[in-house]
């Protein structure tokens, strides 16, 4: 008997659900190539899970950052209720980096140390311990902005060697490991932990630095294609070093730079639709380079500014000031990573 590809199964013996995998034109042969590291004509189960199953709700990871030393500490957060992080494990001592993640992984990239660095690790976000080799990137950077969906993660820009901004975008299948590719290049060279926001199609950057009059501009690309990124609009004001989260439809962009202070703005956009940023509150204190990391229904803004340990929260689909939600208890920090298990772009 032939089985096409795609046909589901109920298999008593592990009472799973599973679904018969292929190549397209699959016609019961076994010398017919299979799909990724599956055999032709094999049954795979499908796999249903959610933050609440593996973390009793949305786990927030914050690694690394600066203190005035490079930081190797990885802790965390669960994002409904509030407290103090938690010690999740290591990784290897830097600032600038950024994180995207799956329901199940996450992995944190690039950075800076003496220089840009091109190093990927990854983590396994419902269990502790520490980070693992993921790959590399395509070239050295630190500093960009990072957004993912449930299966690709995505870097943009970054400050490379020498102290320019590059508008390089990198992409990089979450669930497997190995080096990222090329996707394509932003509008302008950007860097400075410029804030990423997804849904489970848009991928949004919005922040840049420069010495003096830091450029308003938002790009987008779409995840699941490679190309160039497009304008989406204009945020409410010029800053470098505003820390990025999501739900699947607002983006929200909070504290940064803007020459020659810091500035505690917290404003949002609309992913789904195109157009200019809109004001959403104030975070605790002004800062610059806080991390930011979301569930679906909360935003969490942890450290930047002077070594800060703060962690801000806001309510995503509302506006007002943020609010205190603890701290980072292995110190304060700025330039740290984030990700989490329950953001917009699952």
């Amino acid at each position: 008997m032939t089985i096409k590809p795609g046909a589901f199964r109920f298999n008593t013996d592990s009472m799973k659900l599973e679904i018969f995998r292929g190549s397209a034109n699959y016609n019961g042969s076994a010398s017919m190539a299979g799909i990724g590291t599956l055999a032709a004509g094999q049954w795979e189960e499908i796999q249903a899970t959610s933050p609440e199953v593996q973390t009793g709700g949305t786990r927030a990871v914050i690694a690394s950052g600066y203190d005035g030393s490079n930081q190797n500490e990885i802790s965390y957060v669960n994002v409904a209720t509030t407290g103090n992080s938690l010690t999740f494990g290591t990784l290897t001592a830097r600032r600038g980096l950024g994180g995207v993640a799956s329901r199940t992984r996450g992995v944190f990239s690039g950075g800076y140390t003496s220089g840009p660095l091109d190093t990927m690790e990854f983590i396994t976000i419902a269990s502790t311990g520490d980070a693992v080799s993921f790959g590399t990137l395509t070239s050295t950077s630190g500093y960009g902005a990072h957004f993912s969906n449930s299966t690709r993660g995505v870097r943009c820009g970054g400050l490379v060697p020498g102290g320019g901004n590059s508008n390089n975008i990198d992409c990089w299948t979450i669930a497997s490991t190995g080096t990222a590719e090329d996707f394509g290049d932003l509008s302008s060279a950007r860097s400075y932990n410029t804030a990423g926001m997804a849904s489970q199609t848009r991928g949004v950057v919005a922040g840049d630095y420069h010495a003096s009059d830091p450029p308003t501009v938002i790009d987008f690309v779409t995840i699941s294609t490679q190309g160039n990124s497009a304008d989406f609009g204009d945020s409410t004001a010029g800053r470098w070093g505003p820390g990025g989260a999501s739900n699947s439809v607002r983006g929200i962009m909070a504290g940064g730079h803007d020459t020659p202070t810091a500035v505690n703005i917290i404003d949002y956009i609309t992913i789904p639709t195109l157009g200019n940023a809109i004001d959403f509150g104030d975070m605790q204190s002004a800062k610059a380079r806080p991390s930011g990391a979301a569930s679906p229904i909360r935003a969490i803004f942890s450290g930047g500014g002077s070594y800060s340990d703060e962690i801000d929260y806001v309510q995503i689909m509302s506006t007002g000031d943020a609010k205190d939600f603890g701290n980072l208890t292995v110190g304060g920090r700025m330039g740290a990573g984030s990700c989490s298990n329950g953001h917009g772009g699952l």
